[in-house]
Protein backbone atom coordinates (compact mmCIF):
# COMPACT_ATOMS: atom_id res chain seq x y z
CA UNK A 1 0.00 0.00 0.00
CA UNK A 2 1.31 3.31 -1.10
CA UNK A 3 1.82 6.11 1.38
CA UNK A 4 -1.22 7.89 -1.24
CA UNK A 5 -3.53 5.53 -0.78
CA UNK A 6 -3.01 5.05 2.80
CA UNK A 7 -3.46 8.64 3.16
CA UNK A 8 -6.63 8.81 0.88
CA UNK A 9 -8.18 5.92 2.86
CA UNK A 10 -7.96 7.32 6.33
CA UNK A 11 -9.30 10.87 4.98
CA UNK A 12 -12.11 8.78 3.40
CA UNK A 13 -12.93 7.23 6.46
CA UNK A 14 -12.24 10.52 9.12
CA UNK A 15 -15.00 12.47 6.67
CA UNK A 16 -17.51 9.38 6.44
CA UNK A 17 -17.58 9.16 9.84
CA UNK A 18 -17.96 12.79 10.54
CA UNK A 19 -20.60 13.69 8.05
CA UNK A 20 -22.32 10.29 9.58
CA UNK A 21 -21.97 11.63 12.74
CA UNK A 22 -23.07 15.52 12.20
CA UNK A 23 -25.98 14.08 10.76
CA UNK A 24 -26.89 11.57 13.52
CA UNK A 25 -26.26 14.25 16.05
CA UNK A 26 -28.51 17.00 13.75
CA UNK A 27 -31.40 15.24 13.67
CA UNK A 28 -31.22 13.35 17.29
CA UNK A 29 -30.37 16.43 19.32
CA UNK A 30 -31.63 19.90 17.31
CA UNK A 31 -34.14 18.03 14.47
CA UNK A 32 -36.36 16.38 16.99
CA UNK A 33 -36.43 18.17 20.17
CA UNK A 34 -38.70 21.20 20.78
CA UNK A 35 -37.78 24.50 22.70
CA UNK A 36 -35.18 27.20 22.25
CA UNK A 37 -32.78 25.84 25.38
CA UNK A 38 -33.39 21.95 24.53
CA UNK A 39 -32.70 23.09 20.44
CA UNK A 40 -29.58 24.79 22.17
CA UNK A 41 -28.40 22.19 24.07
CA UNK A 42 -28.97 19.67 21.33
CA UNK A 43 -26.65 21.63 18.90
CA UNK A 44 -23.79 21.66 21.69
CA UNK A 45 -24.60 17.48 21.87
CA UNK A 46 -23.98 17.26 18.01
CA UNK A 47 -21.19 18.93 18.40
CA UNK A 48 -20.22 16.59 21.01
CA UNK A 49 -21.10 13.49 18.84
CA UNK A 50 -18.97 15.13 15.77
CA UNK A 51 -16.24 15.20 17.58
CA UNK A 52 -16.47 11.55 19.03
CA UNK A 53 -16.93 10.49 15.22
CA UNK A 54 -13.93 11.96 14.42
CA UNK A 55 -12.26 10.56 16.40
CA UNK A 56 -13.36 7.37 16.52
CA UNK A 57 -12.90 7.76 12.34
CA UNK A 58 -9.53 8.64 12.94
CA UNK A 59 -8.84 5.53 14.74
CA UNK A 60 -10.62 3.39 12.44
CA UNK A 61 -8.41 4.54 9.93
CA UNK A 62 -5.27 4.33 12.00
CA UNK A 63 -5.58 0.63 12.33
CA UNK A 64 -6.80 -0.16 8.56
CA UNK A 65 -4.32 2.52 6.88
CA UNK A 66 -1.42 2.77 9.27
CA UNK A 67 1.40 5.45 8.25
CA UNK A 68 3.58 4.39 11.03
CA UNK A 69 5.80 1.11 11.21
CA UNK A 70 7.47 1.63 14.71
CA UNK A 71 5.98 2.33 17.74
CA UNK A 72 7.31 4.97 20.64
CA UNK A 73 6.13 4.84 23.85
CA UNK A 74 8.18 7.12 26.61
CA UNK A 75 8.57 5.99 30.09
CA UNK A 76 9.90 9.45 32.24
CA UNK A 77 10.47 10.15 35.84
CA UNK A 78 10.31 8.00 38.70
CA UNK A 79 8.06 4.51 37.96
CA UNK A 80 5.34 4.12 40.42
CA UNK A 81 2.06 1.57 39.62
CA UNK A 82 -0.18 4.85 39.45
CA UNK A 83 1.91 7.49 38.31
CA UNK A 84 1.67 9.13 42.55
CA UNK A 85 4.63 10.49 43.46
CA UNK A 86 6.97 7.73 45.87
CA UNK A 87 8.11 10.25 48.05
CA UNK A 88 7.12 12.62 50.38
CA UNK A 89 7.07 15.46 50.45
CA UNK A 90 6.21 14.72 46.67
CA UNK A 91 8.84 15.83 44.44
CA UNK A 92 6.33 16.39 41.65
CA UNK A 93 3.34 14.63 38.98
CA UNK A 94 5.05 11.39 37.98
CA UNK A 95 1.90 10.59 35.75
CA UNK A 96 1.51 8.28 33.45
CA UNK A 97 1.89 5.18 35.83
CA UNK A 98 3.53 1.74 34.91
CA UNK A 99 -0.03 0.41 33.89
CA UNK A 100 -0.47 3.06 31.47
CA UNK A 101 2.77 2.75 30.05
CA UNK A 102 2.21 -0.88 29.96
CA UNK A 103 -1.76 -0.33 28.16
CA UNK A 104 0.12 1.53 25.66
CA UNK A 105 2.88 -0.81 24.66
CA UNK A 106 0.52 -3.66 24.50
CA UNK A 107 -1.80 -1.19 22.12
CA UNK A 108 1.47 -0.63 19.88
CA UNK A 109 1.37 -4.62 20.04
CA UNK A 110 -2.16 -4.78 18.60
CA UNK A 111 -1.70 -1.85 16.18
CA UNK A 112 -1.22 -3.76 12.88
CA UNK A 113 0.94 -0.62 12.21
CA UNK A 114 3.80 -1.16 14.78
CA UNK A 115 6.41 -3.49 13.50
CA UNK A 116 9.19 -2.46 15.87
CA UNK A 117 8.99 -0.78 19.10
CA UNK A 118 11.08 2.63 19.95
CA UNK A 119 11.28 2.82 24.09
CA UNK A 120 12.43 6.12 25.43
CA UNK A 121 14.13 5.80 29.00
CA UNK A 122 14.63 8.75 31.25
CA UNK A 123 13.90 7.67 34.58
CA UNK A 124 16.12 7.30 37.96
CA UNK A 125 14.06 3.59 38.36
CA UNK A 126 11.08 3.58 40.97
CA UNK A 127 9.03 0.60 42.38
CA UNK A 128 10.09 -3.17 41.97
CA UNK A 129 6.99 -4.90 40.14
CA UNK A 130 5.68 -1.69 38.24
CA UNK A 131 9.08 -1.88 36.70
CA UNK A 132 8.65 -5.73 35.71
CA UNK A 133 5.52 -4.82 34.28
CA UNK A 134 6.58 -2.56 31.78
CA UNK A 135 10.24 -4.95 31.15
CA UNK A 136 7.84 -8.18 30.46
CA UNK A 137 5.25 -5.42 27.84
CA UNK A 138 8.35 -4.66 25.81
CA UNK A 139 9.74 -8.17 26.25
CA UNK A 140 6.48 -9.36 24.97
CA UNK A 141 6.20 -7.16 21.97
CA UNK A 142 6.14 -9.05 18.55
CA UNK A 143 8.84 -7.53 16.75
CA UNK A 144 12.44 -6.14 17.29
CA UNK A 145 12.70 -4.14 20.37
CA UNK A 146 15.47 -1.31 20.95
CA UNK A 147 15.35 1.07 24.00
CA UNK A 148 16.94 4.54 24.45
CA UNK A 149 18.13 6.78 27.01
CA UNK A 150 18.00 10.60 26.78
CA UNK A 151 19.58 11.73 30.31
CA UNK A 152 18.81 8.91 32.79
CA UNK A 153 18.70 5.19 32.60
CA UNK A 154 19.15 3.84 36.10
CA UNK A 155 17.70 1.40 38.69
CA UNK A 156 14.12 -0.05 37.45
CA UNK A 157 14.55 2.23 34.28
CA UNK A 158 17.90 -0.46 33.50
CA UNK A 159 15.17 -3.21 34.40
CA UNK A 160 12.93 -2.40 31.59
CA UNK A 161 15.66 -1.67 29.31
CA UNK A 162 17.31 -5.03 29.86
CA UNK A 163 13.45 -6.61 28.44
CA UNK A 164 15.06 -5.04 25.04
CA UNK A 165 16.64 -6.04 21.94
CA UNK A 166 19.19 -3.15 22.47
CA UNK A 167 20.04 -0.83 24.25
CA UNK A 168 21.25 2.76 23.32
CA UNK A 169 22.70 5.92 24.59
CA UNK A 170 24.08 9.23 24.78
CA UNK A 171 27.83 9.24 26.30
CA UNK A 172 26.49 11.63 28.55
CA UNK A 173 23.50 9.33 29.55
CA UNK A 174 23.55 8.13 33.26
CA UNK A 175 23.28 4.43 33.29
CA UNK A 176 23.58 1.57 35.77
CA UNK A 177 22.51 1.54 39.63
CA UNK A 178 22.02 -2.18 39.27
CA UNK A 179 20.90 -2.39 43.03
CA UNK A 180 17.59 -1.63 45.05
CA UNK A 181 17.57 0.44 48.52
CA UNK A 182 14.97 0.15 51.04
CA UNK A 183 14.65 2.94 53.49
CA UNK A 184 12.55 4.21 56.77
CA UNK A 185 12.30 6.93 59.36
CA UNK A 186 12.12 6.38 63.02
CA UNK A 187 10.10 8.68 65.61
CA UNK A 188 10.48 7.17 68.24
CA UNK A 189 12.96 9.79 70.04
CA UNK A 190 10.48 12.72 68.95
CA UNK A 191 7.45 10.69 70.33
CA UNK A 192 9.19 10.47 73.80
CA UNK A 193 10.22 14.34 73.90
CA UNK A 194 6.45 15.65 73.44
CA UNK A 195 5.71 12.57 75.70
CA UNK A 196 3.53 10.59 72.84
CA UNK A 197 3.49 6.73 72.58
CA UNK A 198 2.79 4.06 70.04
CA UNK A 199 1.43 1.08 70.49
CA UNK A 200 -0.36 -1.26 68.05
CA UNK A 201 -1.23 -4.94 68.50
CA UNK A 202 -0.51 -7.36 65.93
CA UNK A 203 0.40 -11.39 65.20
CA UNK A 204 2.87 -12.62 63.70
CA UNK A 205 6.51 -11.51 64.95
CA UNK A 206 7.48 -9.51 62.05
CA UNK A 207 3.80 -7.97 61.17
CA UNK A 208 5.31 -4.56 61.66
CA UNK A 209 9.00 -4.63 60.87
CA UNK A 210 9.73 -1.52 59.86
CA UNK A 211 6.71 0.22 60.62
CA UNK A 212 7.23 3.73 61.79
CA UNK A 213 7.92 5.37 64.51
CA UNK A 214 9.29 2.56 66.50
CA UNK A 215 13.02 1.55 66.02
CA UNK A 216 14.45 -1.91 64.21
CA UNK A 217 16.11 -4.24 66.21
CA UNK A 218 18.40 -6.61 64.85
CA UNK A 219 16.33 -9.76 63.67
CA UNK A 220 13.94 -7.30 62.29
CA UNK A 221 16.86 -5.32 60.46
CA UNK A 222 18.31 -9.03 59.38
CA UNK A 223 14.27 -10.03 58.17
CA UNK A 224 14.20 -6.49 56.11
CA UNK A 225 17.66 -6.52 54.34
CA UNK A 226 17.15 -9.76 53.25
CA UNK A 227 13.97 -8.88 51.62
CA UNK A 228 16.53 -6.35 49.31
CA UNK A 229 18.60 -8.83 49.29
CA UNK A 230 16.40 -11.18 47.31
CA UNK A 231 15.14 -7.99 45.26
CA UNK A 232 18.68 -7.49 44.33
CA UNK A 233 19.51 -11.27 43.48
CA UNK A 234 16.19 -10.69 41.30
CA UNK A 235 17.23 -7.81 39.94
CA UNK A 236 20.64 -9.10 38.97
CA UNK A 237 19.25 -12.34 37.52
CA UNK A 238 16.59 -11.16 35.39
CA UNK A 239 19.32 -8.22 33.60
CA UNK A 240 21.80 -10.78 33.06
CA UNK A 241 18.91 -13.22 31.28
CA UNK A 242 17.61 -9.70 29.24
CA UNK A 243 20.80 -9.11 28.32
CA UNK A 244 22.73 -12.20 28.07
CA UNK A 245 25.18 -10.68 30.81
CA UNK A 246 27.16 -12.90 33.17
CA UNK A 247 25.40 -12.15 36.81
CA UNK A 248 29.02 -11.95 38.39
CA UNK A 249 29.77 -8.67 35.90
CA UNK A 250 26.49 -7.19 37.00
CA UNK A 251 27.35 -7.52 40.74
CA UNK A 252 31.13 -5.86 40.14
CA UNK A 253 29.25 -2.80 39.39
CA UNK A 254 28.26 -2.68 43.44
CA UNK A 255 24.82 -0.69 41.69
CA UNK A 256 27.25 2.45 40.68
CA UNK A 257 26.14 4.81 37.94
CA UNK A 258 27.99 5.30 34.92
CA UNK A 259 28.27 7.86 31.64
CA UNK A 260 27.21 5.96 28.67
CA UNK A 261 30.57 6.02 27.21
CA UNK A 262 31.94 3.94 30.14
CA UNK A 263 28.85 2.26 30.33
CA UNK A 264 29.28 1.09 26.69
CA UNK A 265 32.67 0.27 27.52
CA UNK A 266 31.55 -2.34 30.33
CA UNK A 267 28.68 -3.75 28.18
CA UNK A 268 25.51 -2.71 29.95
CA UNK A 269 24.83 -0.56 26.66
CA UNK A 270 25.10 -1.70 23.35
CA UNK A 271 25.42 1.32 21.40
CA UNK A 272 25.85 5.24 21.54
CA UNK A 273 24.28 7.67 19.75
CA UNK A 274 21.16 9.61 19.23
CA UNK A 275 17.58 8.70 19.40
CA UNK A 276 17.56 9.25 15.12
CA UNK A 277 20.61 6.60 15.20
CA UNK A 278 18.82 3.87 17.05
CA UNK A 279 16.01 4.42 14.83
CA UNK A 280 18.41 3.92 11.56
CA UNK A 281 19.26 0.55 13.50
CA UNK A 282 15.30 0.02 13.10
CA UNK A 283 15.30 0.63 9.78
CA UNK A 284 18.53 -1.51 9.21
CA UNK A 285 16.55 -4.34 11.12
CA UNK A 286 13.01 -3.93 9.34
CA UNK A 287 14.66 -3.60 5.93
CA UNK A 288 12.37 -0.31 4.94
CA UNK A 289 11.94 3.34 5.70
CA UNK A 290 10.80 3.74 9.50
CA UNK A 291 8.01 5.42 10.12
CA UNK A 292 7.41 6.48 13.76
CA UNK A 293 3.74 7.57 15.31
CA UNK A 294 4.16 8.49 19.07
CA UNK A 295 1.76 6.00 21.74
CA UNK A 296 0.27 8.69 24.29
CA UNK A 297 -2.20 7.86 26.95
CA UNK A 298 -5.69 7.48 25.99
CA UNK A 299 -7.44 9.62 28.44
CA UNK A 300 -11.20 10.96 28.64
CA UNK A 301 -11.90 14.49 28.96
CA UNK A 302 -12.95 13.38 32.88
CA UNK A 303 -9.17 11.99 33.31
CA UNK A 304 -7.56 15.06 31.34
CA UNK A 305 -9.69 17.51 34.15
CA UNK A 306 -8.50 15.05 37.31
CA UNK A 307 -5.15 15.41 36.10
CA UNK A 308 -5.08 18.99 35.66
CA UNK A 309 -6.61 19.22 39.76
CA UNK A 310 -3.97 16.37 40.68
CA UNK A 311 -1.13 19.32 39.66
CA UNK A 312 -2.82 21.88 41.39
CA UNK A 313 -3.71 20.03 44.46
CA UNK A 314 0.59 19.07 44.51
CA UNK A 315 1.81 22.24 43.77
CA UNK A 316 -0.47 23.54 46.76
CA UNK A 317 0.88 20.80 48.64
CA UNK A 318 4.53 20.66 47.88
CA UNK A 319 4.79 24.60 49.16
CA UNK A 320 2.71 23.72 52.60
CA UNK A 321 5.20 20.74 52.66
CA UNK A 322 8.82 22.24 52.05
CA UNK A 323 7.57 25.40 54.48
CA UNK A 324 7.06 22.97 57.01
CA UNK A 325 9.62 19.78 56.87
CA UNK A 326 13.20 19.94 56.87
CA UNK A 327 14.67 18.72 53.10
CA UNK A 328 14.99 14.65 52.93
CA UNK A 329 13.74 14.18 56.65
CA UNK A 330 10.58 12.10 55.43
CA UNK A 331 11.82 9.87 53.55
CA UNK A 332 9.14 6.53 53.53
CA UNK A 333 10.34 2.83 53.23
CA UNK A 334 10.22 1.58 49.67
CA UNK A 335 12.16 -0.16 47.09
CA UNK A 336 13.79 1.56 44.01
Amino acid sequence: MTDRTAAAGRTLFVVVAAVLSAAAGWVLFVVLPEGSLARLLGVVLALGLLLAGVRAGGRFADARFPTHNVAEVAVEGPITRDGGSPSFPPRGPTSPGADDIVERIERADEDEGSRALLLQLNTPGGEVVPSDDIRRAAADFEGPTVAYTTDVCASGGYWIASGCDELWAREGSVVGSIGVRGSRITGEELFDRVGLSYEQFTAGEFKEAGAFPTDVDEDERRYLQGLIDDYYDLFVETVAEGRETDPATLRETEARVYLGGEAHERGLVDELGTREDAIDRLEETLGEEATVREFSPERSPLQRLRGGAASVAYAFGAGIASALLPDGSTERFRFD
